[in-house]
């Protein structure tokens, strides 16, 4: 049997007030793909970082031997000389830069007085062909998709001559079908050789491809699952990953009545905001009532972002026309402020940019959209006050932290997920908008938030879910709304709906748009 590539022996990662990674030994083989697996905040992307010289030497317990020596990185450049090249989640490319350029950026082609550009861009058109990427190496960042991004970091880790990938979450923004390419191309490069440590919430993609799972919880090493000797499924994992068996993904909702119409919007049109000759949503309508989930599904591109945050307070969009209700009354909502102040609440897909202030305590983000309730005089701070509330519901909704005072750039990325959503709890919405709401987080994670919406339902409010994850969707929503090139191209009930039904709905429309 061959030697592993990779041991990582007894590491232990501590910062202030936690133990992020307690005596963790991992061994990678060759030629294979090793699935990580844990809740959030687990250690996972840490053990990473300490690979990649993230945290350098000297900052951590334990050795690194790669290769059949020990090594001791001190910064990011010392591991990719080696090979070692990990992608993050957030992906790491300048948008008003091309592919070619993004590609050896800091890696650059030519000598210290210029860049040879005639080989930057030849090089790059080899890389981009070994990933399957039939794009101009010229093209800008910001005119191709996210699944294509991928695509490129890819590229641009065999650009360094990468032999061990790390993939960390690389299809959590990604569709069904992008999602399944970039599984294929990992497998292709696994039989070329190339070693490959994958980092995934998606338990039933890690199990498709990797030959060994080593699962993480509290900073240790639970079990490593061998493929063809234990019996292994997403169930088996999950089980692993939380400390207890799940025997539902979706916790059940019990039966009760649905109410009136709560939100209805009647022939929404949004045009682009630069470029306004374009309808991103183009004459929508629909209704969500009290104590129901609406879903929205759709491929990316659909228009279902745009239509939630036109909606809130007309925070996307030019030229917004159509009429919006709440509870029957037409209203006007011409600010994020005005949306608030009647009860709706939106938490975005994008928590890191436009969700919460990193930089920022916990206590500040959950108070920050209803400042008012821990004000005196309407306008004062209440230090005590804010810490009470900011508290209760970081400990209501299981955020895992060392303090309220914590920076919330320092949590994982469920525990940030946690506090979005108690920082729009705290404003008291009677509708709540959710977008994407366990993209990137475990499942245990998904599970909690999943009975937090389940206990909104039960007070009587309303929820409107977007996701692209589609068994969350038919596991969560009373109907769902099927969304294609801006327009809204079917509805289903909860007993209607199946993936099948809801992709045939989005082929049917894109033929018909083809003729």
């Amino acid at each position: 049997m061959d030697s592993p590539i990779l041991r990582m022996e007894h590491i232990t990662k501590k910062f202030p007030g936690v133990t992020a990674l307690d005596d963790v030994s991992l061994e990678v083989y060759p030629g294979t793909i090793h699935g990580l697996c844990g809740e959030n905040g687990a250690g996972k992307s840490t053990l990473m970082n300490v690979l990649s010289g993230m945290h350098p030497y000297g900052s951590y317990d334990g050795k690194i031997i790669y290769d059949g020596e020990e090594c001791r990185f001190t910064k990011i450049k010392d591991s990719e000389r080696k090979g070692i090249v990990i992608i993050h989640q957030e992906l790491a490319l300048n948008p008003y830069m091309s592919i070619g350029e993004n590609m050896f950026l800091g890696n650059e082609c030519g000598n210290s007085v210029r860049i040879d550009w005639s080989e930057t861009y030849r090089q790059a058109e080899t890389f981009l062909e070994v990933v399957g990427l039939k794009e101009s190496p010229r093209t800008l960042i910001q005119d191709i998709g996210v699944g294509k991004q991928q695509l490129v970091e890819i590229a641009k880790a065999f650009a360094k001559n990468v032999r061990l990938l790390i993939l960390d979450e690389p299809t959590a923004s990604l569709n069904e079908e992008d999602s399944q390419n970039l599984l294929k191309l990992l497998l292709s490069f696994k039989n070329e050789g190339m070693t490959c440590i994958l980092i995934s919430h998606k338990l039933h993609e890690v199990e498709q491809v990797a030959d060994k799972i080593t699962i993480i919880r509290d900073g240790g090493v639970v079990e490593t699952l061998v493929k063809g000797v234990d019996d292994i499924d997403e169930r088996r994992i999950a089980q692993g990953m939380v400390g207890r068996e799940l025997n539902d993904y979706y916790p059940k909702r019990e039966a009760r009545p649905i109410g009136d119409i709560c939100l209805e919007v009647k022939n929404w049109i949004v045009h682009h905001p630069q470029y306004r000759h374009r309808k991103i949503c183009d004459d929508i309508n629909l209704t969500v009532r009290r104590g129901e989930v609406v879903g929205i599904s759709g491929l990316m591109g659909a228009g279902r972002t745009e239509l939630a945050m036109s909606i809130f307070g007309k925070s996307y969009g030019a030229d917004i026309s159509g009429e919006f209700y709440i509870n029957g009354q037409r209203v006007e909502l011409k600010s994020i402020k005005e949306a608030i102040q009647n009860k709706l609440a939106y938490v975005t897909e994008d928590r890191k940019s436009l969700g919460l202030v990193l930089s920022n305590a916990i206590r500040e983000n959950i108070t920050l959209a209803n400042t008012k309730r821990v004000a005196q005089l309407g306008s004062v701070i209440d230090k005590d006050v804010e810490r009470n509330h900011a508290g209760a519901y970081a400990k209501d909704f299981g955020v895992r932290c060392s303090s309220i005072e914590q920076e919330v750039g320092n949590l994982s990325g469920g525990n940030q997920q946690k506090v979005l959503l108690a920082k729009w709890m705290f404003a008291e919405p009677d509708i709540l908008i959710l977008d994407e709401p366990t993209r990137g987080i475990d499942v245990g994670a998904k599970y909690e938030i999943y009975t937090m919406v389940n206990d909104l339902i039960e007070q009587g409010k309303s929820v409107l879910m977007i996701s692209s994850d589609m068994p969350e969707l038919l596991g969560m929503c009373d109907r769902i709304y099927v969304m294609n090139e801006g327009k809204i191209v079917g509805e289903l009930t909860r007993e209607e709906a199946n993936q099948e039904a809801i992709m045939m709905m989005i082929l049917q429309a894109s033929t018909r748009r083809e003729k």
